[in-house]
């Protein structure tokens, strides 16, 4: 069966060759017949005596000849000539509808399908964290929205650029949005962790995430926060180019403490729709404005946590909330590898 396989290959490239398309053609079969009856003619021509007979036959093997060797190379350039009029257009008009399909195809691509998928880990991935740094520290402006923004203000002070930031946090005022990510984060705590040591810990998380955000403020032109009931599940970072949702409300990574990400490039419906549904919320009256700028005092900042919060900080909290904020930026630096 092999050996059958081989032949018929080899039987196809041979024909598939020019000299035996050429060969294969009406034409060249009459030049065949030629080559035949030239060699036929000077063949029986030298077993006869001289004579007229004999130079007939001469003369129709010689010119015979000659016909079907001119012939076979008109046929030959011919061929080729046929083939740059008829076969090459035919093959660059094809190559440039495929050019043109493709460049079709990449721009559905960049329109609806992320760039880049990372998958959910129970570890930060270096490769994650290095590509949103490119991101942020090449961008102008950049949007947050999130439950308490400590992964923001930790992200700003590991950059050395001056940008816009704008946050959309969790209001820790509502209930229902430190309960909602309460009952979200009992799902994946081990055994024994109760309902009200998670909502204690949002409470700080928040808190810890208003100092930070308070610390980067160096970083920053102006610090513009929202406060929201109950913000979506899923955290977006926005920045000029690009958008990274992480998909806290994918079931599959629920048991994972970093979630599957998405990143999408800017002209993409998703950063298009995710930028217009931020500056909505952002401008809308269904959450509470703040503003901090390079310029707020200490002094002004504890009067806005306390507007933000409902609670009092005293100096001696300050300082104690800006300890485990740093705690929890070097902690976050070191496993993601973004240096200190």
């Amino acid at each position: 069966m092999e050996e059958v396989t081989e032949v018929s290959a080899e039987a196809k490239r041979l024909r598939s060759s020019p000299l035996q398309e050429i060969f294969w053609t009406r034409t060249n079969l009459l030049l065949l017949v030629l080559v035949v009856i030239s060699g036929s003619s000077l063949w029986i021509s030298s077993s006869m005596t001289a004579g007229a007979a004999k130079t007939l036959l001469n003369a129709l093997g010689t010119g015979t000849l000659i016909s079907a060797v001119v012939g076979f190379g008109q046929t030959l350039i011919t061929a080729s000539a046929s083939q740059r009029a008829l076969v090459a257009p035919v093959i660059e008009e094809s190559r440039r509808a495929l050019q043109e399909l493709s460049a079709e195809y990449r721009s559905l691509n960049n329109e609806f399908f992320p760039t880049d998928v990372f998958e959910a880990t129970t570890h930060p991935d270096p490769k994650f964290n290095r590509v949103m740094m490119a991101d942020l520290n090449a961008t102008r402006q950049y949007f947050f929205r999130g439950f308490s923004g400590r992964h923001a203000a930790a992200r700003l002070l590991l950059s050395r650029t001056e940008r816009e930031l704008r946050v959309v946090i969790a209001d820790p005022r509502d209930a229902s949005s430190i309960n909602g990510r309460a009952r979200y984060l009992l799902r994946r705590e081990e055994a024994g962790v109760d309902y009200e040591s998670i909502k204690t810990r949002l409470h700080e998380e928040i808190s810890i995430g208003l100092v930070g955000l308070y610390l980067a403020r160096s970083r920053c032109a102006q610090v513009d926060i929202t406060v929201v009931a109950d913000p979506p599940l899923d955290r977006l970072e926005m920045f000029d180019e690009s958008v990274w949702l992480t998909l806290y409300s994918d079931i599959g990574g629920a048991s994972t403490l970093y979630p599957r990400t998405l990143r999408f490039t800017e002209g993409s419906f998703m950063y298009n729709m995710e930028r217009t549904e931020f500056l909505r919320v952002c401008n809308s009256r269904t959450g509470r404005q703040f503003l901090i700028t390079p310029d707020t005092s200490r002094r002004d900042f504890l009067a806005l946590f306390e507007k933000i919060t409902g609670n009092t900080l005293t100096e001696e909290q300050f300082l104690e909330l800006e300890a485990k904020f740093h705690t929890f930026r070097r902690e976050f630096s070191t496993i993601a590898e973004l240096g200190s």
